[in-house]
């Protein structure tokens, strides 16, 4: 069976290097048709260079096309990669952490959470948007494979104003956590066995075991109450995992997400006022500005090794679009972590919201499993998020500004740092900067000099 998959982002050439270099590692998917869409011309085409050798490496049938608008990439699409970032680094990221630091407020990746992430999705929706809607018209049975982050709001907002698409949020969270315990308990990561549940970033380990059935977690907990773990981190060699065994520690469970995000979810680890909180923790402040700066110096050089020609010996990756992909057109059982608008496969949490959770996934789509054991501390914590997200989601889709000031309220580290009134200067400075440069406002509903000054009316 040929199918044809649509990338929009293609121009994130590396991801998309891992994403079609997979796809073309199954039997089945080997003669499709590769879509590769982006508004930078010469982004996509390098990507159109790497993706062909990873087609002539495979010795496959695969097509690959590329495209500047949507329509063409979607028109009979059985899958929908999106992969994007609006705004890129500048202006938008500059924006998302000069602004706040300025304020007071310090942060560490700002894709998620917080202010940072909220603007992220004021920016992101609309353009996820546009994609519904064309699928709508031109692939309305495809699969929506969302790549974009903040995932849950993103998700969110996706299922609740286009119901009847099939959406899936996917990231690499519980298997690079797998990796990560794997090392720290000089394990293989294929040797442990673990049940996870809850909303993208902070979804927890809910079992943890051998493959005799042992429980890892005494272990975790004696290793890092002896000062013997976290070791040396695996991914991210500048951030250790102190905080996400800090918060184990006094939680009980193990978070999904990396500690330089856990950081910045959370009232208690980024503070102006305890430096040695920052040191002792190994927080690294601003990291997602500096790897979008190094990257950015080192992109020409990859590039130009990238698209030389030469074979790019492309192993399977950690990520699992994929293996849905296969899963479903082969009708192959697998059983994987995506995150799911919830229809009750989390009973405690709201109907709609992207939850996290094993599902099958097969020929008939998937299937998510519900978890209805979550302990009450995990639950709070993950509705400090939810409180947010919701809000903002609402904002979004009610077209009302008052939602987005109050979701800035509600999030953890925000208050812990900022009183309201600094909090609503903050917001309106972040939501005119991002108008002036043309990235909001996209929402109809929503003028924000217009809003603003009858706000300060």
């Amino acid at each position: 069976m040929s199918i044809k998959l649509a990338f929009i982002g293609a121009g994130s050439t590396i991801f998309m290097k891992n994403v079609v270099g997979d796809l073309l590692t199954f039997p089945a998917l080997a003669s499709a048709e590769i879509a590769l869409m982006d508004i930078d011309a010469a982004r996509l085409d390098e990507s159109r260079l790497v993706a062909e050798i990873l087609v002539r490496d495979a010795g496959t049938k695969a097509r690959v096309t590329t495209h500047l608008t949507l329509n063409p990439a979607l028109d009979g699409a059985d899958f929908v990669v999106t992969a994007f970032q609006v705004g890129g680094y500048d202006p938008a990221t500059i924006i998302d952490f000069k602004l706040p630091k300025a304020a007071g407020l310090d942060q560490t990746i700002g894709d998620t959470l917080g202010v940072a992430g909220i603007m992220r999705a004021l920016r992101t929706v609309p353009e996820l948007f546009r994609v519904a809607l064309a699928m709508q018209r031109l692939c309305p049975d495809a699969w929506l494979m969302n790549y974009v982050n903040p995932m849950v709001m993103n998700c969110w907002a996706l299922s609740e104003a286009f119901p009847d698409l099939n959406v899936m949020g996917l990231c690499h969270s519980v298997q690079n956590t797998v990796m990560e315990l794997a090392h720290d308990l000089d394990m293989a990561p294929e040797d442990l066995r673990y049940r996870v549940a809850g909303v993208n970033h902070v979804a927890f380990f809910l079992d943890l075991t051998d493959t005799q059935g042992r429980d890892l977690y005494p272990a975790l907990r004696q290793g890092y109450g002896e000062g013997r773990l976290p070791k040396p981190p695996l991914l991210m060699p500048r951030c250790p995992n102190k905080v996400r065994y800090e918060v184990m520690k006094h939680f009980g469970y193990f978070c999904t997400e990396s500690s330089e995000h856990l950081a910045e979810y959370t009232p208690w680890f980024i503070k102006r006022d305890r430096p040695d909180l920052i040191e002792n923790f190994g927080i690294p402040l601003d990291e997602y500005p500096k790897r979008c700066i190094e990257q950015r110096a080192e992109w020409q050089d990859q590039a130009a090794e990238l698209t030389s020609g030469a074979p790019l010996n492309h192993t399977k990756s950690h990520e699992m679009g994929a293996d849905i992909i296969n899963a479903i057109v082969t009708d192959t059982p697998l059983v994987t972590y995506i995150n799911m608008a919830n229809r009750g496969q989390i009973p405690h949490f709201p109907e709609g919201l992207p939850v996290e959770t094993p599902c099958l996934v097969d020929g008939n789509g998937v299937q998510p499993t519900v978890v209805d054991d979550i302990p009450v501390q995990l639950r709070a914590l993950m509705q400090s998020q939810i409180s947010v997200q919701e809000l903002a989601v609402s904002g979004m889709l009610k077209e009302d500004l008052s939602l987005i000031y109050q979701a800035a309220k509600m999030d953890p580290h925000t208050a812990a740092e900022l009183d309201l009134n600094q909090i609503d200067a903050l917001v309106t400075a972040m939501l005119e900067a991002h108008a002036e440069d043309g990235m909001f406002g996209a929402f109809p509903g929503i003028q924000v000099d217009e809003w603003i000054a009858r706000k300060s009316a």
